[in-house]
């Protein structure tokens, strides 16, 4: 069991989303980062959609009921154990009564805890995943407020003998970092200022010459006004050449929708399943990540490619993934 101290801003139990209920209205939600997330479940011998913590901007505070190894990928909020400064992309072993700190997040704005075994939560239409304004899935439907036991499902029986053998290595110490990690190459570099690659939407030709080229030349701020569901930003105002009634449908996380004041939004894991506003492009599933871990004040800028490279960059990314997954396998076996 994981006992809650501090909360932190934001901090939910999330998986990689609510997949096959979009027809419904059902929104998808999931973890924002969804390559810290998988990665976080790697390293400590999970299957990739096992139940995590999704941590935001101001990190929480949390104590340790029982020996468990964990791994903490995403943003670096200068994580603590006991007061000791732990790393990042590697698993940790850590023995009953150590109290985990997270400070503020620095270059990136989520990070991702995963336990071994994962949460114990309820399932609710297929996903673990909190699914907020509707008050559905994680902890109760809501964030985690302080005093909150979070349950832990068991470990795998080879995970289970891992972690007996690490705790008679531990001796006195109250953790151990092992001594492999995941390599920087695979991550995605966590910036202030983000360059992000996307495909046309398919109203870009319904767009002014003017503003197609504005789209591509000059940053947007992201506002204070962004949240889970989507990031509201601020630059030179996009408009169409002629104004039109659109119908109504289906948008995708990294949609990029233009409303009538010529600010771009860019659709996130909370987004609606459907949007009546013209998409100017849609940001590909490798920068992805990218964008979840942008913040308020942070700049984004768009390079258009061709739906045929976005494939490929995907494809080259779930092979090193998969390259990962059978090199912590074997660390597991």
């Amino acid at each position: 069991m994981i006992t809650i101290l501090k909360p932190g801003l934001l901090t939910t139990i999330q998986d990689l989303g609510r997949s096959g209920f979009q027809k419904y209205g059902v929104i998808t939600s999931g973890a924002m980062d969804q390559i810290a997330f998988r990665i976080a479940n790697l390293l400590v011998g999970n299957q990739e959609n096992q139940a995590g913590i999704e941590i935001t901007l101001i990190g929480p505070s949390l104590r340790f009921e029982t020996d468990l190894l964990i791994s903490i990928c995403g943003a670096d909020f200068t994580p603590t154990i006991n007061g000791d400064i732990v790393r990042l992309f590697r698993p940790i072993f850590v023995k009953k009564g150590s109290i985990l700190d997270f400070g503020i997040a620095h270059n990136g704005a989520r990070a991702y805890l995963a336990v071994a075994g994962g949460f114990d939560v309820p399932i609710v239409m297929n996903s673990y995943s909190t699914y907020l304004r509707a008050k559905i899935g994680g902890f109760h439907g809501r964030k985690l407020k302080s005093s909150d036991k979070l349950l832990l499902q068991s470990p795998s029986s080879a995970t289970q003998k891992i972690i007996s053998e690490l705790s008679k290595k531990t001796g006195s110490n109250q953790y151990l970092e092992l001594n492999w990690f995941v390599d920087s190459g695979l991550l995605p570099k966590y910036k202030n200022n983000h360059i992000v690659r996307v495909i046309t939407g398919r109203e870009f030709d319904l767009f002014s010459k003017e503003s197609q080229k504005k789209f591509f030349q000059e940053s947007y701020l992201i506002t204070s006004k962004s949240d889970r569901m989507g990031y509201r930003l601020h630059g030179s105002p996009l408009f169409l050449e002629k104004q039109f009634e659109m119908l109504s449908e289906a948008v995708c996380f990294g949609t990029i929708q233009v409303p009538a004041d010529g600010n771009p939004i860019v659709l996130l894991a909370d987004r609606q399943t459907t949007g009546g506003y013209p998409r100017i492009a849609q940001i590909i599933t490798v920068d992805l990540p990218v964008v979840a871990q942008a913040k308020p004040g942070n700049f984004l800028s768009f390079v258009r490619i061709s739906h045929e490279e976005a494939q490929l960059l995907y494809i080259e990314r779930e092979q090193e993934i998969k390259r990962l997954k059978k090199a912590i396998e074997l660390k597991y076996c």
